[in-house]
């Protein structure tokens, strides 16, 4: 898996992409993770990527000429088109669910907008789709692209120690999790469940499920619901 990130601050990006798990599996190559500036791709003497808006309005909208040069290029380094996603609040909603999906593909690009959005005849131009990461507006698109990545790359082979790592935690399944306990094993009077600590893997497995089906229909109703009627 390949991952091509489009932004005006690859800084920003490296910064967050570079620690951690994700970090540490770029380094053992088991993804790629590539962040472009997007100023690289102008022809404008003076970096700019941005014009006033046609029709008049506040702010600026990014051209469509560096985004489409920055496009192609990473489409000639790659040797084929990246399924490209604009990362935008008009878009469908992220889930788990598309995160796989994403996670199966071959290459992604992915378009950070800033300021007041960018110019719509690129969009219709390269973009296969737009996703949101809820229903609120943040000043640039480089937080939802970090979060699309973070979601994308864990599921790819070889970033986690194996399937079961992220298979059995919320939403993968339709339910939330179940709760988690480490050790002391009492802890402010508090004990650790004793099914948690018979070694009996069965049991433990049943409790699991019977909490995260608790869990699910206390935290996140519409879930439990849907979850039920596919499970019939």
């Amino acid at each position: 898996m390949r991952i091509e990130i489009a932004t005006l601050f690859p800084d920003m990006c490296e910064a967050v992409l570079s620690e951690s798990i994700i970090g540490r599996a770029r380094k053992a190559g088991a993804i790629e993770v590539h962040c472009h500036n997007i100023r690289d791709y102008t022809l404008d003497k003076h970096r700019r990527v941005d014009d006033t808006p046609y029709g008049g309005g506040m702010g600026m909208v990014m051209q469509a000429e560096p985004i489409y040069r920055c496009w192609q290029a990473v489409c000639e380094q790659l040797g084929e088109r990246p399924h490209t996603i604009y990362m935008s609040p008009q878009g469908r909603t992220l889930t788990q669910g598309r995160a796989r999906d994403l996670s199966k593909m071959s290459s992604l690009f992915l378009l950070c907008g800033h300021y007041e959005g960018v110019d719509q005849r690129v969009l219709d131009k390269i973009v296969d789709e737009e996703i949101s990461i809820g229903d609120y507006v943040l000043t640039g698109g480089e937080l939802p692209a970090l979060v699309l990545t973070d979601a994308v790359a864990r599921m790819c082979s070889g970033v986690l120690p194996a399937a079961i790592c992220f298979e059995d935690e919320s939403h993968f399944s339709g339910l939330l999790e179940y709760p988690q306990y480490s050790r002391p094993e009492i802890w402010e009077g508090e004990r650790v469940p004793e099914v948690l600590l018979s070694g009996h893997h069965l049991n433990i497995s049943r409790w699991r499920q019977e909490q995260s089906l608790r869990v699910t229909e206390e935290k996140r109703p519409d879930l439990y619901q849907t979850y039920l009627e596919e499970h019939q």
